[in-house]
């Protein structure tokens, strides 16, 4: 079995003390590739070291997180920028909008998120979209961007089955994750007339560990556990859900 996780914070420093076993374990479980969401200038070159190191196994996106859009937005959009020049990424991402924790800086969110997407569109890259208590605003920032071309992936979805129809309808993949194991999400009931050719899995590590380690810190072994319960649900193999989930994170991600 092969499986890819399409989000995971592999360089972050919840993984500094054991890193070459979490890799190992990952590799054991059958995950083939790690692809890695910047989150701001702050996270960069421990991003950009891990795929040095592991070349066909680490790939980079660039962009910044609506959370860290604060008061140095634009210095942080001027990084993101020049590194886009001077490199291809796999994604612009993670991107998107957050209103979850604080709306202060609400109409920044918007201003950095429509620049992205038109950075994506001049790279011709794909983005992954990080939304939360934000998904109708989000849906409506995209689809201009959308009838231009721009795809990708709205990471950790866990909406319903009708937000489902409508980011497919824009050519957009589901990331679905631990959030999936969760016996009071609903999302097993969104995702069951969803075809596997619309979704890529994803741990999001350290967060959002699947049952049966929820609570515990993520890592991208545990991937093999949304696998299966995807599997359960769709009523497949879980190497079919492998098989399909893969080809189509290798598709958008060109890699």
């Amino acid at each position: 079995m092969r499986l890819i996780d399409s989000h995971t914070h592999l360089y972050s420093k919840e993984f500094e003390n054991d890193f070459h076993e979490v890799l190992q374990r990952a590799r054991n479980a059958g995950v083939a590739k790690f692809f890695l969401p910047a989150i701001d200038s702050g996270v960069v070159e421990d991003m950009l070291r891990l795929e040095e190191m592991y070349p066909g196994e680490c790939f980079s996106m660039m962009g910044i997180h609506p959370c860290s859009v604060k008061e140095n937005y634009q210095q942080e959009l001027e990084i993101v920028e020049k590194y886009l020049a001077e490199r291809t990424f796999v994604a612009v991402g993670e991107i998107g909008l957050d209103f979850y924790w604080d709306t202060t800086y609400k109409q920044q969110q918007f201003d950095a998120f429509n620049k992205q997407m038109e950075w994506a569109l001049q790279y011709r890259s794909p983005i992954v979209i990080h939304t939360r208590n934000a998904m109708a605003e989000t849906i409506e920032a995209v689809k201009p961007f959308a009838s231009k071309g721009l795809t990708g992936i709205f990471h950790c979805f866990g909406d319903n089955n009708e937000t489902a129809k409508q980011i497919i309808d824009l050519g957009f993949l589901l990331g679905i994750g631990g959030v999936l194991t969760y016996k009071n999400a609903n999302l097993a009931e969104a995702l069951k007339d969803i075809s596997l050719h619309h979704i890529v899995l994803e741990t999001d590590a350290p967060y959002l560990s699947p049952v049966p380690y929820r609570g515990k810190r993520n890592e991208s072994s545990y991937l093999a556990f949304i696998a299966q319960k995807l599997a359960d649900i769709k009523g497949v193999t879980v190497e079919e859900v492998a098989e399909i989930t893969s080809a189509n994170a290798e598709k958008i991600f060109g890699q």
